[in-house]
């Protein structure tokens, strides 16, 4: 993954019908009973996360967050940056501005590529828009510690390679029913493990990644 021209060959697949289910499901919690690929119900909040491209030493990158553990909502867990729509935002606009709150990366210089796949988040009742973005260089990044605990560079092609996808235990948190702990399939990179709602939409990146 070491393309120049992946930004342009990954847009025009984007145009093109999602793989949606088919690319997530092999990463979905079997505790979550399916419930991310459910309808969102009318009171689901809009929210928006961005996976954004950029290229550093040669290589493909996109940042991840561990969430701090005092916020209300998947504390402790990776995730990609991203948030609640506000009034009068397009999903573009709110990953935009989330992942320069969270990581202080402006808008100049990203280019928004197209979006993935929306997921629902049952247990924190959240309709996430998945936005794929990109830049040509790594952009300095500083995490806002009142919401990111430590950020995650994770290289495109151990997110794209089979190896990675493993079982592993992880704690439950509170609110989400099912065991206190839980095996799950996970996006296994260096000492960090991604699953969740998260590894759902990179499972769906991943397999696009590797169809461009």
């Amino acid at each position: 993954m070491t393309d120049l021209s992946l930004p342009d060959r990954l847009a025009s697949r984007l145009m093109k019908p999602l793989p949606g289910r088919a690319a997530q499901e092999p990463l979905a919690p079997v505790h979550c009973a399916g419930r991310h690929f459910d309808p969102a119900p009318p009171t689901a909040r809009q929210a928006a996360v961005v996976s954004l491209l950029y290229r550093h030493s040669g290589e493909w990158y996109l940042p991840l967050t561990l969430r701090a553990a005092h916020l209300k909502d998947h504390a402790g867990q990776i995730g990609l940056p991203g948030g609640r729509i506000e009034p009068g935002e397009s999903p573009e606009l709110a990953a935009l501005r989330e992942l320069h709150e969270e990581l202080n990366i402006p808008p100049d210089g990203i280019q928004v590529i197209g979006r993935l796949s929306p997921l629902f988040l049952y247990v924190s009742n959240f309709h996430v828009t998945p936005i794929v973005a990109w830049c040509s260089e790594r952009p300095e990044m500083q995490p806002n510690p009142s919401e990111v605990a430590e950020l995650i560079e994770l290289p495109v092609r151990d997110l794209v390679s089979p190896e990675n996808v493993v079982e592993s235990e992880v704690e439950i948190p509170p609110g989400i029913d099912g065991p206190g702990r839980a095996v799950v399939p996970t996006i296994q990179y260096e000492n960090h493990r991604i699953w969740g709602a998260t590894a759902i939409m990179l499972a769906e990146l991943a397999a696009i990644l590797s169809d461009v």
